[in-house]
Formats: C-alpha cells, structure tokens, sequence
C-alpha cells in the first residue's frame, strides 16, 4: 500500500508538462497554426510518447525518493497545466509510459493552474513559461523557469540539486548593496552583518522539505552505517567569496536549514563547476548564468528579485 499523503509534511512539487516533457512540435503547431490545429494534434498523437524534458530526471528522482518511507508519502508531484483536459490525456499517457508515479494533474484550458499551489501546499512550481512563472512569483510562491534543452536520464536513484545563495535560498538584499555600490563596500557590509542572517529566499521552504528527507536518510544511515548509501545531495553554488562567505554559511545554520557542499566562486564562471558537479537541477536567479550552465546542467531561473524587476 502506498504511504499516506499529508500535504502539511510532504514535499509538493507542481510541474507543468512543458517542464517535464519536449513540447517543442507541439508548441510549433499551436504558435504556428492556432488551438484547434494543436488539438487535433494532440488527438492525432494521443498514443505518442512525448519525450523527456528539462526537468524529467529531477522529477523522476524526486518520486524516487517515496520508497524511504512505508507509512507516509515524502513527495507529491502534481501536473499543473494549461492544456484542457481532453489534450492534456497525452501528457497523463506519457506520465504512465515512462513509470512516473503521478496520478493528480489540474488542466486549465488556456489559463495557469500556478494559483492552485497555496491549497496543495507546493514548495516549487516548475514551467517553460516565463510569464506564468514571473506571476507565480509576483504572488510570493517559489517558481522556477526551466531553460535548455532535456538531458539524458541515466535511471539512477541519487538525487544532486544545486542552489545558487543569493535571490534563490536568500532574499536578494545583499545583491542590491553590491549592485548599487563597489565589491569593497559589499564586501565590509556583509563582514559586519556576519553573523546576522538574511531574509529567507523563494527556496528556502523547498530546502526545507529536502532536508527534512535528508534527516529520514540520517536515521537509516546510523542504522546501517556500513551498508546504506545516501541518496540525497544538496551545495550552493554562489559568486560569494571570502569574508561575504561568513553570512551565507550563518544563515542557512540560523534557518535551521542545511547543505553538503558549498563553492564559494568569487565570480568565477559556474558552468565547469556544475559540468564536474553534474547536478540534475540548478537553481539560479541571473538568467545570464543560466544560459551558460543550461547547456551543462538542467537549469532553472529563478526570476525574484531587483535585477529580476520583481
């Protein structure tokens, strides 16, 4: 029997099938020949498999991960999508071809279902449309736009999700000192508050919720120390470098959050970090680094923040 699904303590992740699958035909044929020819489409390729996209590893991980506990549900995924109910069939066959463990999905005819989030308690909303995620975050909910293309999904069970600190598990207050005066003003400013933590960012609850998954690993690594490998990796991947480092690493303690690795780049590319790193999802708030690690790493924008107009 599967476990029980208790919204308040599991991680719930909202996806639209635009992050999840290659929608790129499809898309053509409705930006290019209008609703009806797209529903047709749809109907004509009901039986198509639609293939993997940006975010299909990190997803199918994620489900993964319900088999660390018999008595609840750790993650819930639910398909949030604009298709209507009848298109959005290919996507539900897809989602049972490929063995996803997914049953619930909101179909919305023409409008984002984003604003179902708050009910089912979601920590994350995944989309390939920028303007439903910018609104999602606009209303205060964690949401993330995928870019680049689908990478291959080796069928591993480890899970490694990256962060960058600043505008993503971090407000972006400190990014405002540093855009609007000089490194050296930054770089006191942050050193004095140290040991001051900043505002939680839009991903701090989705960390949270990881981590709490974490923390089930913990106990099954004391009870079998030599024989249980942990699945679930967590690092921040910053532009921070010595001192600002200090208030990064102070925060996420006095959140009562936590990560495995942390790399403290100092403005140094992230792309051949993450391309030894190989996360199988990147969370980053500047668009001009994502669209140099997305083609190294399945990357998310995180568009919160001044430098985001948000």
């Amino acid at each position: 029997m599967p476990g029980k699904l208790d919204l308040e303590r599991a991680l719930v992740v909202g996806v639209a099938s635009s992050a999840l699958f290659d929608l790129s035909k499809s898309d053509a044929v409705f930006r290019n020949e209008g609703e009806e020819k797209y529903r047709a489409y749809q109907r004509e390729n009901l039986d198509e498999v639609l293939e993997p996209g940006v975010a299909f590893p990190f997803i199918r991980r994620l489900l993964d991960l319900n088999d660390l506990s018999e008595d609840e549900r750790l993650v819930e995924v639910v398909i949030l999508s604009r298709n209507d109910p009848e298109t959005g069939m290919r996507v539900m066959r897809s989602v049972q071809h490929h063995g996803l463990d997914i049953t619930r999905a909101i179909f919305m005819q023409g409008r984002s279902p984003y604003r179902f989030m708050e009910p089912l308690r979601m920590s994350l909303f995944l989309s390939a449309n920028e303007d439903d995620v910018r609104e999602a975050i606009g209303l205060g909910f964690a949401a993330g736009h995928v870019v680049g293309p689908g990478v291959d999904d080796d069928g591993g069970n480890d899970l490694r999700i990256a962060f960058d600190f600043d505008g993503v598990l971090a407000t972006d207050s400190a990014e405002q000192v540093y855009q609007k005066g000089t490194l050296e003003e930054y770089q006191r400013t942050e050193t004095a508050l140290a040991d001051e933590a900043l505002p939680k960012g839009p991903m701090a609850g989705f960390l949270g919720k990881i981590n709490r998954i974490q923390g089930i690993e913990d106990v099954r690594s004391v009870d079998d120390p030599g024989g249980y490998q942990r699945r679930v990796r967590v690092a921040v991947v910053t532009a921070r470098s010595a001192p600002a480092h200090e208030r990064a690493i102070n925060s996420i303690h006095q959140w009562g959050l936590r990560v495995n690795d942390a790399f403290f780049l100092g403005g140094v590319d992230k792309g051949p970090i993450l391309a030894v790193l190989e996360p199988h999802i990147f969370f980053d708030d500047q668009r001009r680094n994502i669209d140099t690690t997305s083609h190294l790493a399945p990357s998310v924008h995180i568009p919160f923040g001044e430098l985001n107009g948000a």
